[in-house]
């Protein structure tokens, strides 16, 4: 792989983030960790973040409330949310929210490096149309 995705792990357990992101960095996605909702809101202002595993239970600012924050600032980042006490309330509103998928912890990290594979490819598609239509502007308004 050329790229490597750069993936955030956000997760107030930091055994469990660290663990994951390690597990990750084994499988050829580039990994940063943060511990809370702002944390990750910080990083990814300073960072070329690509996809986000959010936990949805965390003190303070919760996973709900960071995504909103992500999708609002940055709406190409792919956020899958991962959690151990779900409920169907609570990824129906993720993914009103903009979550792409909704994991059970523990979950396989084959699945979790297959649906990040998916949701980069999914990422890169929208940022070519988005360059597509950029392109297809200038070339309209030069009148080429």
């Amino acid at each position: 792989m050329p790229y490597k995705p750069h993936v955030l792990v956000v997760d107030d357990e930091k055994e469990f983030a660290d663990t994951l992101a390690k597990r990750l960095g084994l499988r050829d996605f580039k990994t940063a960790v943060a511990y809370s909702g702002q944390e990750a809101l910080t990083l990814i202002d300073k960072t070329n973040i690509d996809l986000v595993i959010l936990d949805v239970l965390m003190p303070g600012m919760d996973g709900c409330d960071t995504l909103a924050h992500i999708k609002a600032s940055h709406p190409l980042i792919q956020v899958l949310m991962l959690t151990g006490e779900a409920t169907v309330e609570r990824a129906i509103a993720g993914m009103k929210a903009g979550a792409l998928d909704f994991l059970m912890k523990p979950c396989d990290i084959e699945m979790i490096s297959e649906k990040l594979l998916g949701a980069f490819k999914l990422k890169s598609e929208h940022e070519a149309k988005i360059k597509e239509a950029e392109v297809n502007n200038i070339i309209s308004r030069k009148g080429w």
